[in-house]
């Protein structure tokens, strides 16, 4: 288990450092560069710049720049907003609750349903219900998120009237039904996509199982079919979808960006895009480098709970 443990870690950690070099390269690669907002003050003389670009070190080799960064990062110094000044970390924090409950949310929802529909497809195989979910899980997968959020607004929000249209809560009013109001279209949307996903996966995962001879014993002992479902199959059918949670995780926050910017939700996705429309570098880069922490935290630890759950693929 020891040996295991270090080498994912180490895998991870790799993961990472190419995470951050091509991400650093490719800002400070983009033309106009980091200077690039500055550029835009009509009082900003080409001395003034200079001078920035010397404070700043960017008057030196990319890759000096590059360690340096990764040294204080490493330190715990992620950087300054050109904006407003503020630490990086703290920009991010103040954006981080709301992505976390978008995402959360969203999760559970593509969870719970995609699991239901996948079971429900595989023990009612080539019927009526299982061509539906089929269906649905290719339109749901051919049209993008932002399409899904529109319409959501102009069906719920314009139309019936029943859901806000957008924004976190309404000023002056932050109860927790408030939050929660607010919070069921863009959670929906969101797992719209995964729930198609997790069907799909859950559906084959189960037929799989289902085939297995353990599952022909428990037939042949006159076990009901509820009571094999529910203890033998469903169990060992969710064990590769722990696997698929992990794996999930990109796709989900790049679904959050894509559902924030629709409905004006305070997250890191919506601050990630500000932050590349005022080139607000440092910002971005903690963004890019706390997501790709996040994801690889993520597959880490679904790693460890599958090799617990499974001996077979810790020894492996």
């Amino acid at each position: 288990m020891r040996s295991f443990l270090l080498n994912r870690f180490a895998q991870s950690l790799v993961l990472l450092l190419i995470v951050s070099v091509i991400g650093f390269a490719v800002l400070n690669l983009i033309p106009g560069g980091p200077l690039a907002q500055f550029g835009l003050d009509a009082s900003m003389t080409q001395d003034d710049l200079n001078r920035l670009t010397e404070q700043l070190g960017l008057n030196r080799p990319l890759w000096i720049q590059y360690l340096d960064w990764a040294w204080r990062l490493l330190r715990g110094d992620w950087g300054h907003s050109f904006r407003d000044g503020a630490p990086v970390l703290e920009v991010i924090g103040r954006h981080l609750m709301a992505t976390l409950l978008l995402m959360g949310s969203s999760t559970v929802i593509a969870i719970a349903i995609g699991t239901w529909i996948g079971v429900r497809g595989a023990t009612k195989r080539y019927s009526i219900f299982d061509y539906m979910a089929t269906v649905g899980a290719m339109v749901a997968l051919s049209i993008p998120t932002f399409w899904f959020g529109l319409i959501g607004i102009y069906v719920f929000s314009l139309r019936l009237g029943w859901l806000p249209a957008g924004n976190m809560y309404t000023i002056g009013d932050e109860s927790v039904l408030n939050y929660l109001h607010h919070l069921i279209l863009p959670s929906v949307v969101l797992a719209l996509v995964h729930v198609a996903i997790w069907s799909r996966y859950m559906r084959t995962a189960t037929l799989d199982v289902i085939n297995q001879e353990f599952i022909k014993t428990a037939r042949a002992k006159g076990l009901s079919e509820r009571r094999i479902l529910m203890k033998h199959v469903i169990g060992n059918a969710l064990l590769p979808m722990i696997t698929l949670l992990g794996m999930q995780l990109p796709s989900i926050l790049t679904g959050a960006l894509v559902t924030e910017t629709v409905f004006t939700w305070p997250g890191m996705g919506r601050l990630f895009l500000d932050s590349l429309g005022y080139s607000d570098y440092p910002v971005v880069m903690g963004l890019l480098m706390f997501s790709a922490i996040l994801v690889v935290v993520s597959n880490l630890a679904a790693d460890i709970v599958v090799a617990i759950i499974d001996p077979r693929i810790r020894l492996s």
